[in-house]
């Protein structure tokens, strides 16, 4: 053998240990990484710097719920594909399997300090949180259940806005949605709305704004076209944080702010001035 040639090295059998690639979660704000623990026992808000995570709709009840009084309504309605948009129903199977869910709001009978309410609550990783017919017609019909059953009614949305793979007919739920509410607030019941990072769109043109009182997580994002189509449109330069939560509680859209720990904590006390008596 020549005295450059070596031998070469022999590997053991012994795999080298990994790290599950989801046992840290990096915060966008701050750069801190957290462990996906800690994280989930603090309702998916940053421990360094208060960022609020996007959250599921199931988590979203479990955070408001009474124990074991969440019953879903309407789970059964699923989207169709209307126009024949290309791939449409490619793509709402696969986030079905992904999420476990048929569309991107979940509704229901619900009891929040046992005060009665019909809930919904949207999830933005179903389709971006795109109100398509199915999304309108769950919100309607809890709406309609809320005032048949003189139930309070909450509403947590986040959304991309109207789903363009649906066309008129998405667009037609922003006027549905508002005329079921219209009809519950003159029976003289509460609505309380919540928005969530991002609310956008037919969305925040629509039933997300008219609550009896609106309230929203800190530094969501509020609007209805995105930054730079506004400044396309007006040919200004906006105001820096201008489609924020705090923008918004400072030019009188929203009421007030909470803190997702302070949500459940809010919203009884709201329906204990709202709903006195019914508990």
């Amino acid at each position: 053998m020549g005295i450059f040639d070596k031998p070469k090295l022999r590997r053991g059998n012994k795999k080298k240990d990994t790290v599950p690639d989801d046992l840290w979660t990096k915060c966008p704000d701050c750069g801190e990484l957290i462990h996906t623990l800690d994280l989930k026992q603090g309702h998916q808000v940053c421990t360094h710097c208060n960022h609020h995570f996007l959250m599921s709709a199931q988590d979203r009840i479990n955070l408001l719920a009474d124990p074991d009084s969440f019953v879903e309504t309407e789970a059964s309605l699923e989207s169709t594909n209307p126009l024949n948009f290309e791939k449409y129903a490619d793509k709402i199977a696969i986030l079905k399997n992904k999420t476990g869910m048929n569309d991107a709001v979940v509704t229901g009978r619900v009891n929040i300090g046992r005060h009665p309410a019909a809930l919904a609550v949207m999830d933005f990783r179903f389709f971006a949180g795109s109100m398509g017919s199915v999304v309108g017609e769950k919100i309607t019909r809890a709406v309609e259940m809320a005032t048949t059953e003189k139930r309070a009614l909450i509403i947590l949305s986040s959304s991309s806005g109207a789903r363009m793979q649906e066309g008129m007919l998405s667009l037609l739920q922003m006027a549905k949605t508002c005329g079921a509410i219209a009809r519950h607030n003159n029976a003289g019941l509460p609505y309380i709305s919540v928005f969530t990072h991002p609310t956008t769109g037919g969305v925040t043109a629509s039933f997300a704004t008219i609550g009896d009182v609106n309230l929203a997580e800190p530094k969501c994002m509020i609007g209805f076209a995105g930054p730079r189509v506004v400044k396309e449109t007006t040919h200004q330069d906006l105001p820096a944080g201008f489609q924020t939560a705090e923008f918004m509680l400072a030019h009188g859209l929203i009421d007030s702010i909470v803190e997702r720990r302070f949500l459940r904590e809010r919203i009884i006390q709201l329906l204990g001035y709202m709903m006195p008596g019914q508990e």
